[in-house]
């Protein structure tokens, strides 16, 4: 019996010194991208029965058969294929898969699967793997970007240096925002004709551009004004005359009433004062008359201008020896009256014509007067209200006009024609005196020839939304001829959807209306390359485009154990492994993939020196079984002698 612990000892040894070689290739692979990690499991060997069971008979219970095993053997070598962490290494070709999921080489008609993606391109633009120069599969684009549907499964030769002829733009996206509180219409004379407008100053409160013509019809108002009759030098006072001397025995009985109110005495005065301190007196006293010496005669004048039935001027009654009888010639019991003033019959009206546009239907403004003289002195409401118009003598008839500068936003950006050459297309945003409502102009800096379309208007919701973008003429779109031998153009503004916010908007706040879009493109070479989760490898040209090229494949098997492992971190079909699936990360196969890293291997070093220990010691007591028997025999031996 000793023999046979001698053979299922030396099973033993093998198999942990098989053991020992996994964990060996485990360690060496720790730093192997895409490695997964191996285990060993054993099974007994073969059984020896001494005696077999027996089942109960009569008397007798059933006996269990008495068996020996005779050493072990390895049972499978099993992969680990949990996954492993993602280490960055900035290298766009580099790749690794998150998920269930193997890169598909080829080397001719064979196939090979590998989660270890350390690929570069060769010279002629193939795709390939570093260690073999195997060739990664996938699917390949045609010349306008897109992966026919059911596209062959082919290795990945990239036109490295493809370049791409230019295309004719057709629409320009329009995005951002046109202030609606803004104005830069300053407004400047041009003429005041004979309406006596002196000054004018502000901006337009409405932005608009263009000349107002102010019409003023009527008369301005007059104020009541009327000379005295002295009795005794008609027509001649100098001013230095006494009142003594023309006849005024009681200088204190003298008083004026103003518009019907209450009388206001003019005191201080004696038969030794002068007609000027008569005069000085009432200037002094009496608020809202001026009096002075006119043609030998003391002169009173109402200073608020206006209709005489209700600015007006009525002395005290006249008295034999008073002021009222002696200057001013009044009837005994009647009084002198300045009554002969005329109200305002001005009106002005505004014609605005803008800027390259038709005149607008005329508007009537409001006059302003002086509150102290009642004279005519300004105009209110020209260009929205925030327009100063001020005479400085007063209104008159006539016909002035007053320029407002426009309020513009200008905006450019390139288009691009039949053959790639690039054209600034510049936009200009003109606020119209319409609320709400702007007009816009295109044109351009080369020698172009703009045919139809180049004006129109845009439309503004009260709250800010667009409402409607319109082409001037019946146009619909921009119709240009471009550089000699382009084809002609034909471009589509998009200023967004109507009464949405996702293209031109009239708000309050800065202007930043703009072209954020074309559809054209200038020729263009390959710059760069991109790689996303999906695999699909984008070309970035100089002329802005992004097109796609290619597409990496991944496969994934219902029984991935069956593949077999051959160098270079590669897997091939065996006799049981299913046939792979194929096709596209993140669809049909659930996995992504991660441009610019590597998956690291997935050996635990823990537990590979657990794993270490334990065949070890399995070694080690199954070589002390050998030396045991040995001794055994070797006492054996000895029992002859």
């Amino acid at each position: 019996m000793a023999l046979g612990a001698l053979y299922s000892a030396i099973s033993g040894l093998k198999g942990h010194l098989f053991s020992m070689d996994v964990i060996g290739n485990n360690i060496a692979n720790s730093n192997t991208p895409g490695y997964k990690s191996n285990r060993t499991t054993f099974r007994e060997a073969l059984v020896q029965t001494l005696r077999g069971a027996s089942a109960p008979s009569g008397n007798l219970g059933g006996q269990n058969a008495i068996q020996l095993g005779l050493g072990m053997e390895v049972a499978s070598v099993d992969t680990d294929r949990t996954q492993g962490v993602m280490q960055s290494t900035g290298i766009l070709t580099d790749m690794a898969v998150s998920g269930d999921g193997y890169f598909v080489l080829a080397n001719g008609n064979d196939k090979f699967y590998t989660r270890a993606g350390t690929f570069t391109f060769d010279k002629d633009g193939s795709l390939v793997n570093r260690g073999s120069g195997h060739v990664v599969q996938g699917w390949l684009a045609d010349s306008q970007g897109a992966i026919p549907t059911g596209a062959p499964l082919e290795g990945l030769h990239l036109p490295l240096d493809l370049s791409i002829p230019g295309t004719a733009s057709t629409t320009v996206g329009l995005k951002a925002n046109l202030n609606a509180s803004a104005t830069d219409s300053i407004a400047t004379m041009n003429s005041a004709g004979t309406t006596g407008i002196t000054r004018t100053s502000g901006k337009a409160k409405d932005g608009a551009g263009g000349q107002h013509a102010v019409t003023i019809t009527g008369t301005g108002a007059t104020s009541s004004t009327a000379a005295g009759s002295n009795l005794l030098v008609p027509g001649g006072l100098t001013g230095v005359e006494t009142l003594a001397s023309l006849g005024v025995t009681n200088a204190a009985d003298f008083s004026l009433t103003i518009d019907g109110g209450t009388p206001v005495s003019v005191t201080g005065l004696t038969g030794q004062s002068t007609v000027a301190d008569l005069i000085s007196s009432i200037n002094s006293i009496v608020k809202g008359v001026t009096a002075s010496i006119v043609n030998g005669e003391v002169q009173l004048s109402r200073d608020m201008h206006g209709d005489g039935a209700v600015n007006n001027i009525v002395t005290s009654n006249g008295v034999a020896g008073n002021i009222s009888r002696q200057l001013f010639g009044a009837g005994v019991g009647a009084s002198f009256q300045a009554n002969n003033g005329t109200a305002s019959t001005l009106q002005a009206t505004d014609v605005f014509t803008p800027t390259g546009g038709q005149a607008a239907s005329p508007v009537a403004l409001t006059i302003h007067f002086n509150e102290t003289t009642g004279v005519a002195d300004g105009l209110e409401k020209l260009g929205g209200g925030d327009v100063e118009v001020t005479s400085a003598s007063g209104l008159a008839a006539g016909i002035a006009t007053i320029d407002t500068a426009a309020t513009e936003h200008k905006s450019s950006t390139l288009v691009y024609d039949s053959l790639g050459t690039s054209h600034t297309l510049n936009m200009t945003f003109t606020r119209t005196a319409t609320p709400g409502l702007w007009s816009w102009k295109a044109g351009f800096d080369g020698g172009e020839t703009v045919t139809s379309g180049s004006s129109g208007s845009v439309q503004f919701n009260t709250d800010g939304s667009m409402q409607s973008w319109m082409y001037d003429g019946g146009s619909d779109a921009l119709a240009l001829s471009p550089d000699p031998g382009a084809e002609p153009m034909t471009l589509k503004f998009d200023a967004g959807t109507a009464s949405a916010f996702d293209g031109l908007t009239q708000l309050s706040g800065a202007f930043t209306a703009r072209a954020n879009a074309q559809d054209g493109s200038a020729t263009g070479s390959l710059s760069s390359l991109s790689i996303d989760a999906t695999g699909v490898i984008a070309g970035h040209f100089t002329n802005g485009v992004l097109r796609t090229l290619g597409q990496v494949v991944l496969a994934r098997f219902n029984n991935a154990d069956g593949l077999e492992r051959v160098s270079g971190s590669l897997y091939q079909n065996s006799l049981n492994t299913s046939d792979p699936i194929v096709g596209a990360a993140g669809s049909t196969i659930p996995a992504s993939i991660e441009s610019g890293s590597l998956e690291a291997s997935n050996v635990d070093l823990s537990e590979e020196f657990v794993s270490m220990i334990v065949a070890q010691r399995g070694f080690q007591a199954n070589a002390r079984v050998i030396t045991t028997s040995d001794q055994i025999m070797s006492d054996l031996i000895n029992l002859k002698q």
